[in-house]
C-alpha cells in the first residue's frame, strides 16, 4: 500500500470517528494523543497534520475517497470506517449518513458493504453474558498464572457489606486467558479481528463484577472503561492505526505470518490493556465499588506497565492462539458459541 493510501485510510478514519459531534473532551484528547504518538512510525504521514485538517474540515470525503485508485484500499478504508463508527457499541444517525455517503465516494455496491456491515454490528453488539473464551489447548499448554499485581490500596471507607465467595485464582487466570486471547487479535490482520479485542475487553469486566455480586450493562462498563482511561474509538483507532502503518492489517494468508514476527509494531498493547482491565475491575468491584476515580486511574497506569513486562513473558502463547484463529472463529468467538 502506497504512504498516499494509508494517509488517505487515516484521514477517513478520523472523519469517521468525529462525524457524530459527540465525542467527550476526553475521547478527542485521546485520538490527539494517537496522532501524535504514533507520527514517528508513520514515516511520510504527518499524522498531527491530519488530526488538524479533520478538525478544521480542511478535506472533504470525496476528495479524501477519490485519492484511493487501488481496489483494495478502497474496500480496506470502508470496513476501518466501518470499525470506527461501531466501536462504541452502536452507530448514530451521523454515522450512518457518513457511511452511505463514504460507499457512494468510493463506488462500493451495497452488496460488497453488506457482508461487512453485518458482520462488524455482530461484533459490536456482541452479548455480554457470553463466557470468557478458552484458550487453545495448544497456546494454554504450560501457561502459569501470575501472581495477581499490587495495588496502592484505596482510602479508608465504611465496611463493604459481605458479598459473594470469589475465587480470586480462578478471577486471576480468567484475566490471564483473555489479555493472551486479545493479544493474539491484535496480530491477526483483518480489520473485525482488531475490533473484537473491545467487546471482548467488556465481556471480561462484566463476568468480573458478576462473580463480585454486581449485575453490569453495557452502559456501565463504557463508564468504566473511560474513567480507568480506556477510550473505545480512540482504542480501535491506535490499534488499527499501528496494523496499517506497519503494513499489517488487511494482509491475509502471509500478512498472519509477517504480524506475528513483527510484534514489535503493535507492542502488545492489547494484551497490557486487558491484563490491567482485569486486575482493576477485580480491585474495584471486590473492595464494593469503593475506589475513587484518581485512583482508578493511577492503578490502572500501574497495572498497564505490569502488563506490558508480562507480555513478553507471554508471547509463545500468544502466538500460538493467533495462529489457530481466522475470521469465523472470531465471530463465533464474539457471539457467544
Amino acid at each position: 500500500m502506497s504512504p498516499q493510501d494509508s494517509r488517505s485510510i487515516v484521514t477517513l478514519c478520523l472523519m469517521a470517528a468525529f462525524v457524530d459531534g459527540q465525542k467527550h473532551d476526553r475521547e478527542r484528547e485521546e485520538v490527539r494523543r494517537i496522532a501524535e504518538s504514533l507520527a514517528q512510525a508513520a514515516g511520510d504521514i504527518h499524522l498531527p497534520t491530519l488530526y488538524q485538517d479533520v478538525l478544521m474540515k480542511r478535506q472533504t470525503l470525496a476528495s479524501v475517497a477519490a485519492s484511493l485508485q487501488d481496489d483494495g484500499a478502497r474496500h480496506l478504508a470502508y470496513e476501518m470506517a466501518v470499525c470506527v463508527c461501531d466501536a462504541d457499541g452502536s452507530q448514530s444517525e451521523p454515522e450512518r449518513a457518513f457511511l452511505r455517503e463514504l460507499r457512494e465516494a468510493l463506488k462500493l455496491s451495497s452488496s460488497e458493504a453488506q457482508a461487512f456491515d453485518e458482520a462488524a454490528d455482530a461484533v459490536a453488539q456482541a452479548p455480554l453474558t457470553a463466557p470468557v473464551p478458552p484458550l487453545a489447548a495448544a497456546a494454554a499448554a504450560g501457561a502459569v498464572v501470575p501472581v495477581a499485581p499490587e495495588i496502592a490500596p484505596e482510602v479508608p471507607a465504611a465496611p463493604v457489606a459481605a458479598g459473594p465467595t470469589v475465587d480470586a485464582a480462578a478471577l486471576d487466570k480468567q484475566i490471564l486467558n483473555a489479555s493472551i486471547m486479545n493479544g493474539a487479535l491484535e496480530l491477526l490482520p483483518e480489520s473485525l479481528s482488531t475490533l473484537a479485542i473491545i467487546p471482548l475487553q467488556m465481556r471480561l469486566v462484566y463476568g468480573i463484577g458478576k462473580a463480585h455480586g454486581y449485575e453490569l450493562d453495557s452502559g456501565h462498563i463504557k463508564d468504566f472503561l473511560a474513567t480507568v482511561g480506556v477510550g473505545l474509538t480512540s482504542q480501535y483507532l491506535e490499534q488499527a492505526g499501528r496494523k496499517l502503518i506497519g503494513g499489517l492489517l488487511g494482509k491475509v494468508g502471509g500478512g498472519l505470518l509477517r504480524g506475528v514476527g513483527k510484534q514489535a509494531v503493535s507492542s502488545g498493547m492489547s494484551f497490557a490493556t486487558t491484563y490491567a482491565l482485569g486486575h482493576v475491575a477485580k480491585r474495584y468491584y471486590g473492595s464494593g465499588r469503593q475506589l475513587s476515580t484518581q485512583m482508578l486511574k493511577d492503578s490502572f497506569a500501574g497495572v498497564v506497565q505490569q502488563g506490558e513486562q508480562l507480555q513478553t513473558r507471554y508471547l509463545p502463547q500468544i502466538q500460538e492462539q493467533a495462529r489457530s484463529l481466522d475470521t469465523a472463529k472470531v465471530l463465533a468467538m464474539v457471539r457467544g458459541r
